[in-house]
């Protein structure tokens, strides 16, 4: 492939807009001409979805404000993710994942020593919450948005309408140059290659391109149809493959994080907006009717008799087994999925598009890196997967068939394998992650939130020393608390956002 001075996206939605808007920054000044084909009138879920910080940095690279696009996605903001009763076993019958800030620097050591002497079998505290400025902000409801004068970087996610983020990144894209074909595609051409010459759309047109970017979902039209690429399935560690979803009324007080309930054959997810309350169950249909649990979630959400009516989807868990192949790139659900536990997809999204552009510039806009861009794509995804599977590993729950089988299922990664190992050994968690070469962007503090969170300790030992609890003698309460004093309400932030974003270039 020379230069790909002609770029074809076939597909829309968030992940096929945000390629094109970072290819058109990036190479602008290559002289790349970007086109987005799309099928019009496909209708987007658009029931609430959340991001981890790499949207973040996404807005931050094309130079966007949040005032700019959150109003007009009924965005809020995002501290923590909220698990309640994955490990009804553990001390505490919920726990928070908190993102990670630069102010964290100074607590998270506490959180790891404090981690480590538990395992020793101390009674100290473990919970991740109160050891992380986010944490703490998501307890008060408080928004992670720094005033001028806070001398830290803050670290934070999104809740948003992917329908209506989906079409704000198009009229931005459109407004830097990006062409938008509305068309459907009705056949797929190749070359005597066997790489992808040109698309055919329902109105006869035949699109050609240099790069194609197969950002058509599961159908995954170029990937897997035209160039039959395989797919690998998670399905023997990750049991679930359906979704049932029902958005309630907005919250009067809009909490600062996503929450995931677990229930008979799954999770519930729990997505404030401004406009609604975006929720869901994720389960597993060996376990689970479609009717059942729609039940099931209508029961908890009080609504058992409303006339709303739920949307149901089926999905498989897993990959492609090559993420660039000839001229074609996947991007989004066409690469393949995870479930939306840890809010992982955008972030592939990103990192993956980051990636390839940065390979395709190394190899003088030649294949020359595909393969090393294949092995690292594919050990990232097998990562995320490996902390979303200890999720489902290491529940306690006892109510059902489901959770008992997550429990038991022994089709675990060596490198999970290892993680797990290494805790229960009471290890050096950081070091073994650096030994794995540290793929996956839950770093050793996200791992310390889960296992901790699920309260993975031995018992408590006879002997108690007085000397081991670094929460109580650093007196991480009060400096955490007089940090949180910085930041308006959650409310506060929402009307009146930052005006300027900061530079970043990489999603990883």
């Amino acid at each position: 492939m020379t230069a790909p001075m002609r770029i074809a996206i076939i597909g829309g939605g968030t992940a096929g807009w945000m390629a094109a808007n970072l290819f058109a920054r990036r190479w602008a000044d290559r002289g790349v001409a970007v086109t987005l084909v799309e099928a019009p009138g496909i209708a987007t879920i658009g029931v609430g979805e959340g991001s981890t910080p790499s949207l973040k940095r996404f807005f931050e690279v094309l130079g966007i404000a949040e005032r700019d696009w959150m109003p007009a996605c009924d965005a809020t903001y995002k501290a923590s993710i909220r698990f309640r009763g994955w490990s009804p076993e553990s001390c505490a019958a919920e726990y928070s994942h908190p993102f990670l800030t630069q102010i964290d620097v100074h607590t998270e050591d506490a959180f790891v020593n404090n981690c480590r002497n538990r395992r020793l079998g101390y009674d100290v505290p473990t919970r991740p919450d109160d050891f992380l400025l986010n944490g703490v902000l998501a307890a008060q409801g408080k928004a992670p948005v720094a005033p001028a004068h806070f001398p830290f970087s803050m670290e934070y996610g999104y809740h948003f309408d992917s329908a209506l983020l989906g079409a704000f990144l198009r009229n931005h894209a459109v407004g830097q140059g990006v062409t938008h074909l509305p068309r459907r595609i009705v056949d797929v051409q190749r070359a005597e290659d066997g790489c992808i010459a040109a698309v055919q759309t329902d109105r006869g047109e035949r699109v050609e391109a240099d790069l194609f970017v197969d950002c058509t979902g599961f159908a995954a039209l170029l990937m897997r149809q035209a160039l039959d690429v395989p797919f690998h399935s998670f399905k023997s560690n990750l049991f679930n493959d359906a979704a049932v979803v029902l958005p309630t009324p907005a919250q009067a007080v809009l909490p600062v994080e996503t929450t995931a309930t677990a229930l008979s054959a799954g999770w519930a997810w729990a997505i404030p907006l401004t406009s609604r309350t975006g929720n869901g169950y994720v389960y597993s249909s060996d376990f689970l009717s479609a009717d059942q649990a729609e039940a099931e979630l209508r029961a908890m959400l009080g609504v058992a008799e409303s006339a709303m009516d739920a949307r149901h989807l089926r999905f498989n868990v897993g990959q492609l087994a090559r993420h660039w192949d000839c001229n074609c790139l996947a991007v989004g659900l066409a690469q393949g999925f995870i479930e939306p536990l840890e809010a992982t997809a955008l972030h592939l999204v990103l990192n993956t598009v980051d990636l390839f552009m940065d390979h395709l510039e190394q190899g003088d806009f030649t294949p020359r890196h595909r393969d090393a861009f294949n092995a690292t794509i594919t050990d990232r995804i097998e990562r995320v997967r490996d902390y979303i599977v200890a999720h489902y590993k290491l529940n306690t729950r006892t109510d059902s068939a489901y959770w008992q089988a997550n429990r038991d299922n022994e089709d675990l990664s060596e490198p999970l394998l290892h993680i797990l190992e290494t805790w229960f050994r009471r290890g050096d968690l950081a070091s073994e992650l650096d030994r794995q070469g540290n793929l996956s962007h839950f770093r050793s503090a996200s791992w310390h939130c889960l296992l901790a969170g699920y309260g993975t300790f031995p018992p408590l030992s006879p002997e108690q020393r007085g000397d081991v609890d670094f929460h109580r003698d650093r007196d991480i309460a009060r400096f955490l608390g007089g940090c949180s004093l910085n930041f308006p309400e959650h409310a506060a932030a929402l009307a009146g956002a930052p005006d300027k974003p900061s530079s970043h270039k990489a999603f990883a």
